[in-house]
């Protein structure tokens, strides 16, 4: 079995999901419509719907870095090309809106919080690296922690969005990320008095010296 095997029956799948959830039930019915029987299904998505949610937000991931492949973010300053980012993968899921509030039903169960922050680590480290982020050290886990929260929000804002073309959701993640660029100069400070601190080797190898 392919990804292309996997990708066809996620989108076979999406359809169904507002009705029967991402469920195992859900997944055989669309793997029937593309010919393949309960065994073939199962070898495709072993985990069930956890597989298949993880599987929906690395296809949105996929999509937003196509669309992006299409934009001129020349010229735009780091937070305009965050919230470009950030709205191409809104917008890849546009048509399945139910979809994605299931898939964050699934993803909030308790047993699966590991897996709910693998995958938006996933998210945001595709932005960063997408807009050309060259951080390390302290800002490369602040950059990515800090815009892990507004994804969270901005997604929960934009399921009950009903606005033309998301434009609320554009203006809420705007402002989330305009107030982080406001912020005072005090992360920078932070970090570097973090990243001069001795590294836990260098620690070791102090106490093994006395």
């Amino acid at each position: 079995m392919t990804d292309d095997n996997r990708d066809a029956l996620l989108l076979a799948l999406l359809p169904d999901v507002p009705f029967d959830g991402w469920s195992r039930h859900a997944a055989i019915n669309a793997g029937r419509r593309l010919g393949l029987d309960g065994a073939e299904v199962a070898a495709l998505y072993p985990g069930g719907p956890r597989d298949l949610v993880a599987a929906f937000s690395r296809w949105a991931d996929r999509q937003m870095l196509a669309r992006l492949g299409h934009l001129d973010l020349t010229g735009l300053k780091t937070h305009e090309r965050v919230a470009a980012a950030a709205m191409a993968r809104i917008e890849a899921l546009a048509l399945h809106r139910e979809a994605a509030r299931r898939a964050l039903g699934v993803l909030a169960l308790p047993t699966n919080a590991p897996l709910a922050a693998r995958l938006i680590y996933e998210t945001v480290d595709a932005i960063w690296y997408a807009v050309g982020d060259q951080s390390v050290n302290f800002s490369f886990y602040t950059k990515r922690g800090i815009l892990a929260g507004i994804h969270a929000v901005t997604m929960l804002y934009w399921l009950d969005d009903r606005s033309a073309n998301f434009t609320e959701t554009r203006g809420f993640l705007e402002r989330r990320l305009a107030e982080i660029g406001a912020m005072p100069r005090w992360r920078q400070r932070l970090a570097a008095r973090l990243d001069n601190l001795p590294r836990p080797s260098g620690l070791a190898r102090a106490m093994r010296g006395r």
